[in-house]
């Protein structure tokens, strides 16, 4: 059985904690480094004690000083960057598991993947990957209904997250149009805004709690009603998927990969 050895970046986190946990668990990977910025306060700290598991003598360190067989970034967008410099000079594949990259840093990605190997996703969650090929199979058979076909995309996170509305909402999304043609996007309504013109996508966003992911499509026709929900009841199930990916992305040929790639679609 082969054993996938990987890094961590942005390891104290509350993603990077539950990464080091669940892949101490999976006899198939191997935590080899553990990274966080310059100034992190637990800098030097074993990184299974960090995140309240044994010691795995890897501590949470600022550079990257092993070879790994892959990378998973689940940090924020500046450190993202930052990191991918990091994986091209070391010819190291990357899981890119942040969200809320801006134009310039997503041309980034996507220049890396020319020297490395890169997964790359608004979501590492498997079902919501999913219910992406629902929502196109779905869109391009409802393309043509006389009637119109209404689209709205609702989603629910924590009170800490900073992008709105998700990476994952502006996904679906951008599947959607991509096969049913809607050119307005529309973030939420307020007024007399009128009529609903028929080629628009409307995304709403929901700030509540520590809800960790919920997304709604829904397909309104005349007389009825499509929708396609996914909800995560924690943050392991983008931890597992992001740990799938890295299983997958590991010596695999340099480009730009997708979750589609990982779970076989």
């Amino acid at each position: 059985m082969s054993v996938t050895s990987i890094a961590i970046h942005g390891a104290a986190g509350r993603m990077g904690k539950r990464l080091i946990a669940l892949a101490s668990t999976d006899h198939q990977l191997k935590v080899v480094a553990a990274l966080e910025h310059e100034q992190h306060p637990e800098l030097g700290k074993d990184a299974g004690l960090a995140c309240g598991i044994m010691e795995l003598h890897v501590p949470l360190a600022a550079h990257l000083n092993v070879k790994a067989d892959a990378l998973i970034d689940f940090s924020i967008p500046e450190a993202a960057e930052r990191i991918l410099g990091i994986c091209v000079q070391h010819k190291t594949p990357l899981v890119m598991a942040t969200t809320g990259l801006n134009e310039r840093q997503k041309e980034q990605v996507s220049e890396a993947s020319v020297h490395i190997p890169i997964v790359w996703s608004p979501s590492m969650s498997l079902t919501v990957n999913l219910a992406m090929k629902l929502v196109a199979t779905a869109g391009a058979a409802l393309k043509g209904n006389g009637g119109g076909v209404d689209v709205e995309i609702i989603e629910r996170h924590h009170r800490m997250k900073e992008d709105s509305p998700s990476g994952t909402a502006l996904k679906f999304g951008e599947i959607i149009s991509g096969v049913m043609g809607q050119t307005l996007h529309t973030h939420g309504r307020e007024g007399i805004v009128g009529k609903r013109p028929p080629h628009e996508i409307g995304y709403h966003a929901v700030r509540t709690g520590d809800n960790p992911g919920e997304h709604t499509i829904i397909f309104g026709l005349l007389g009825e009603t499509l929708e396609v929900s996914v909800k995560a009841g924690n943050r392991d199930c983008y931890a597992m998927g992001a740990l799938a990916a890295a299983k997958f992305i590991a010596g695999k040929k340099p480009g730009l990969y997708s979750m589609y790639d990982v779970l076989g679609l």
